[in-house]
């Protein structure tokens, strides 16, 4: 069925023969292949996002169904997607002609953590081994999760307490059998890249995740794309809600804006690396493939030590999220998850059945064809395909990506 094919687990493998008459990129789900040393270096799209597609699968939806749709449409991060349909939904029909803050039905921070969180468990457990020539054909070693407060999946809803106190098991969990020390130590210590760096090559033989990290290590170090942050959020509310209003009028001027986006005429990246909480850090540390691979497995850590129930850690919030109205039934609403920024925007008719929507993702963002990836494995040589996997992997798509081989 449409709405279940048409978003898939991430693996960078070889690509698989397209038939006669259909490239690999033009099957429902949508795929992205890299083409290391080739001037066009990212092929493909994800189709459900192109030629207003998504707008018609969800025209004369509300409320509920249309977060049940997304969901299935979106399944890698379908609570992001819930949650940010939710906002822009509660906000198109609120009274209000501006809320450039949280929405005041906006769930609680906690519920956003611990999903993100899963998310990050869920990837590094699952898609980190099969980017790995030298794993992607054994089944990936889950042991390292034994007795994981947070289970890969789940088929409910947390509520504000449940949620907090999975996060305090998730903290207590990487403490006694991950971490072997206290998170707030862990942190202090291996914050900086050369730090965790040795500590993923001292810890690669008991813990998957570090032997992953520790195998990319030297080459994703060597790798320093172009960093060109998307930070379109601000801390200062009306220069953001000025940058957000500008990029939403682009969105719905640009019926394709949401497949090959830009903000200002240029390619920008999204990930968790640009969170509004790492702005200043984006302009004082060097940035790699390595630095933006291991911000994953980083934020893990942060948020099992988020303090809750309060949304932040200092004057930023952990994930930044909210909504604002931009005219009559309009919005704009965004969540930062774990993949980076998500952006969702909807135009209901007069009885408050949706019109329009589009959902920009972070995965069109960095994978556009004229984006920083793009000429980052434009450069490496031809057949590079550990150069070009170990970019997949930093930048993280949530449909298949594929090496082009020669």
């Amino acid at each position: 069925m449409f709405a279940q094919a048409t978003e898939r687990k991430t693996t960078v493998t070889a690509p698989a023969p397209a038939t006669a008459n259909t490239a690999p990129w033009d099957a429902l789900s949508g795929q992205y292949q890299l083409c290391p040393g080739t001037p066009r270096s990212i092929v493909g799209q994800r189709p459900v996002l192109g030629a207003g597609r998504l707008g018609r699968l969800l025209r004369g939806q509300r409320g509920e169904q249309v977060s049940r749709t997304l969901s299935s449409v979106f399944t890698l991060c379908a609570h992001a997607h819930r949650r940010t349909a939710e906002l822009a939904l509660a906000t198109a029909q609120g009274d209000a002609a501006v809320d450039a803050g949280a929405a005041p039905s906006s769930p609680p921070p906690v519920l956003l953590w611990v999903e993100t969180a899963r998310d990050h468990l869920r990837s590094i457990a699952l898609d980190w081994p099969q980017r790995l020539p030298s794993l992607a054909a054994e089944r990936p070693a889950l042991e390292w999760l034994r007795d994981c407060p947070l289970p890969l999946a789940t088929a409910t809803r947390l509520d504000a307490t449940a949620a907090g106190a999975a996060l305090n098991a998730l903290r207590l969990w990487l403490e006694q059998r991950v971490l072997q020390q206290s998170v707030s130590s862990w942190l202090s210590a291996h914050r900086d890249p050369d730090a965790l760096a040795h500590w993923c090559h001292a810890q690669a033989a008991r813990l998957p995740p570090a032997h992953c990290l520790a195998h990319w290590q030297p080459m994703a170090h060597a790798l320093r794309p172009e960093m060109r942050c998307l930070n379109v959020l601000d801390e200062d509310a009306a220069l953001q809600h000025a940058q957000l209003r500008q990029l939403a009028q682009t969105l719905v001027d640009q019926p394709d804006f949401a497949q090959q986006p830009t903000w200002l005429g240029q390619c920008f990246e999204n990930g968790p690396w640009t969170r509004l909480r790492h702005r200043q850090s984006q302009t004082t540390t060097p940035h790699s493939a390595w630095t933006r691979l291991s911000t994953r497995w980083l934020e893990l850590v942060e948020i099992s030590a988020a303090p809750t129930p309060t949304q932040s850690q200092g004057r930023v919030a952990l994930l930044a999220t909210g909504a604002m109205k931009l005219g009559h039934g309009q919005a704009l609403a965004w969540c930062e998850m774990a993949r980076g920024l998500l952006l969702h925007w909807v135009q209901l008719d007069a009885h408050g059945a949706v019109q329009d929507y589009r959902v920009v993702a972070p995965t069109e963002w960095n994978f556009h064809p004229d984006g920083g990836l793009a000429r980052a494995v434009a450069t490496l040589p031809a057949g590079d395909t550990l150069g070009a996997s170990t970019l997949a992997a930093a930048f993280d798509p949530c449909v298949v990506c594929t090496i082009k081989q020669v």
